[in-house]
């Protein structure tokens, strides 16, 4: 993991977290889409004593697009949540609550035993989410981590609650095509495009999977996933090697 490019003294970005969004606002100024997303969490890293962020998208309960992310190290801890059906996005937009833990390490902390030990092997003990929400509708969670143990601070985690709110922006750039009914119909076909937008390599290695084998698309899925665990690849990655027919799955 790259070491922690820098933060911002506590005295120079105020209190209540109002400055924290002026700096925010003022990061994303003038950028859309993917490009917002990704300078957003850089921004994020910067204020918040945090080691990495990433924007998680999620659909009907899986994990299935990293919306932007500070650098690759942000983006591998958002894919692993999708190869191993679990972590700290998941259960954000789950709970529709804020999920924070201070030390993967503690023995009575056991939430995500996979996803976990992963993250305790990767140098990450401390991650935070908080749910991004769009039109009522929770989409995903802006997830910070942290290779040091401990809480955010009141202030850092007004001001992380401020970049979730924010990150509804470029979730919303997404929808540019059927901006207007994503607002007005949760049940437009726009969120279904978004989802378009996200893992198709998988959905696609998946349909592939599901005529070889002969099985159906859970358990295509479920295998993809587990060879991508147990050859610690993003499953995205094992997914296009399929597609190219690098790889066929016993």
């Amino acid at each position: 993991m790259a070491a922690r490019t820098g933060t911002t003294p506590r005295r120079a970005v105020g209190a209540a977290g109002v400055t924290f969004r002026e700096h925010l606002l003022a990061a994303v100024d003038g950028h859309r889409g993917s490009d917002a997303a990704d300078r957003l969490c850089a921004a994020c890293v910067m204020l918040f004593d945090i080691d990495a962020a990433a924007i998680s998208l999620v659909f009907d309960g899986a994990a299935t697009g990293t919306l932007g992310s500070s650098g690759s190290d942000a983006r591998s801890f958002d894919e692993l949540q999708f190869t191993l059906g679990e972590g700290p996005c998941l259960e954000s937009v789950a709970q529709c609550s804020p999920v924070i833990v201070t030390d993967l390490a503690d023995p009575a902390e056991q939430r995500w035993p996979v996803y976990g030990r992963a993250m305790l092997d990767l140098r990450i003990r401390g991650v935070y989410a908080m749910p991004v929400v769009v039109a009522g509708e929770y989409v995903g969670a802006l997830d910070l981590f942290r290779a040091l143990p401990g809480q955010l601070s009141g202030e850092q985690l007004a001001g992380a609650i401020s970049a979730a709110e924010l990150a509804g922006i470029p979730v919303l750039d997404l929808l540019d095509a059927d901006m207007n009914a994503a607002v007005n119909d949760p049940d437009s076909s726009a969120w279904s495009e978004m989802n378009a937008l996200t893992r198709a390599e998988v959905s696609q290695a998946t349909g592939m999977l599901v005529a070889q084998l002969g099985i159906d698309p859970a358990e295509a899925l479920l295998r993809l996933r587990a060879h991508a665990y147990a050859v610690g690849r993003p499953a995205t990655d094992v997914a296009r090697d399929i597609l190219e027919r690098r790889l066929r799955l016993p």
